[in-house]
């Protein structure tokens, strides 16, 4: 037996919290009867269970490496029928999203996967697995506003900071810096860096935990070896066992 919303997680239908939703709306039917309980167990093998009248079947978990450009949405629909990240990977048969989601005007590494526990795990700001990014500003940030992004600024969600901030080069009118964050709420890195007047001209993930993009193409995709899905697992789950210790 496992319990429900994992197994939808695991079958790709979305990330755990975003499993939980669907749970709690009455969206998820287990042998005919709407299930609302987070806490329900179910056998995949001989329950039959759907999510808005699709049946769910568990798959085999993959892990892709994009590296996504500019211009590319990370959503797996649009009405407007503009680029979509998975559009990348069009041999693919398995249902899988995007793990931290880059803005359409950012770009750089982008996981994909229909694992939704790891994804979860990697995205969840309690789990503290760091995004690092290289992020092209106007202007030249002085060592005192690069600090304060180190003490945080105030967003409309609350108090966010950057983790560590290092200035790499200027170039032109501009400066480029490596920043790296615990945390991934919408489009961060260019509201705090808008809050001390500097816009953001490019922006580009270089790594997810020990994962890093490389040399890959923009556009191309490849899977992630079986030590990097590991290192991911370990890196999450260490920050777990350090909230648990602390207790």
């Amino acid at each position: 037996m496992e319990r429900l919303n994992k197994l939808l997680a695991h079958a790709g239908v979305a990330s755990r919290r975003q499993c939980e939703a669907l749970i709690k709306a009455g969206r998820v039917i287990v042998d005919g009867q709407v299930v609302r309980d987070l806490g329900t167990k179910v056998d995949p093998n001989k329950q039959r269970i759907t999510v808005d009248g699709q049946p769910v079947r568990a798959e085999r978990p993959v892990y892709w490496l994009v590296h996504k450009p500019r211009g590319y949405l990370c959503t797996n629909r649009d009405p407007a029928r503009r680029p979509l990240a998975i559009d990348l990977v069009p041999h693919v048969s398995q249902r899988v999203y995007t793990v931290g989601r880059l803005d359409e005007d950012s770009e750089g590494l982008l996981l994909l996967t229909n694992d939704g526990d790891l994804a979860n795990r990697l995205m969840h700001p309690r789990y503290g697995v760091e995004k690092t990014y290289l992020v092209q500003v106007a202007g030249s940030p002085t060592p005192e506003e690069l600090h304060k992004l180190l003490l945080g600024v105030w967003l409309s969600e609350g108090h966010v900071s950057a983790k560590h901030v290092k200035r790499l080069k200027k170039q032109g009118d501009s400066t480029w810096l490596r920043i790296v964050l615990n945390e991934g709420k919408n489009r961060e890195i260019r509201r705090m860096l808008a809050r001390l007047g500097h816009k953001v001209m490019r922006l580009r993930r270089i790594a997810i935990g020990s994962v890093k993009l490389g040399d890959l193409r923009s556009g191309k995709a490849r899977r992630l070896s079986g030590p990097e899905v590991d290192a991911l697992r370990r890196g999450s789950q260490r920050h777990t066992r350090k909230e648990q210790a602390s207790k």
